[in-house]
């Protein structure tokens, strides 16, 4: 296997662990919740969700040249900036691929926490998957919605959202 796509192995792996480290907590914590806490827990993942999309799209879509003439500069965050744009392929997995998809399942899974919740005692099975086909289209219309609100934004201020990013993470770590 070429050296190249062992970024992708490792993503595939990172997947996994987030994928079981979160799904045991919105499982164990969402199905204890009552409908209201489980709303503003997908309300968070659903945000979540968003968010890491638009940057994975914003480094996906970056203008290294602007990059490398803000690195020239010394402009506060442009040297972690060009680091993401070198590695947008990894950083739009990352972000879009596995953060995103993964909120999208824990949203997945609060829809059913959310639907157990308000059919628990309703016996009428017609009723009950009414409510789950509802509840289903509802979350991913909304996060389709602000998704594609975001990828427009992220599109046409691609290079400011990396620029504040690579501040972001230049407080934090050091590259």
């Amino acid at each position: 296997m070429k050296r190249k796509y062992v970024w992708a192995i490792r993503m595939f792996f990172i997947a996994i662990c987030m994928s079981i480290f979160f799904g045991f907590l919105s499982q164990t914590m969402l199905s204890k919740m009552g409908v209201v806490f489980a709303c503003i827990c997908l309300s968070f993942f659903i945000f979540i969700a968003v968010v890491f999309d638009m940057l994975g799209i914003a480094a996906a879509s970056a203008d290294i040249n602007e990059f490398l003439k803000w690195k020239k500069e010394k402009k506060n965050g442009a040297e972690v900036g060009l680091i993401l744009c070198k590695n947008s392929e990894k950083v739009c997995s990352f972000c879009a691929d596995v953060v995103g998809d993964i909120c999208s399942t824990l949203c997945g899974a609060g829809g059913a926490c959310i639907v157990v919740a308000i059919t628990n005692n309703i016996n009428n099975a017609n009723l009950v998957m009414l409510t789950s086909i509802l509840t289903s289209a509802i979350i991913a219309g909304i996060t389709i919605f602000f998704k594609a609100i975001m990828k427009e934004y992220a599109l046409k201020n691609s290079n400011i959202i990396i620029l504040k990013l690579g501040k972001f993470l230049d407080k934090f770590f050091k590259f």
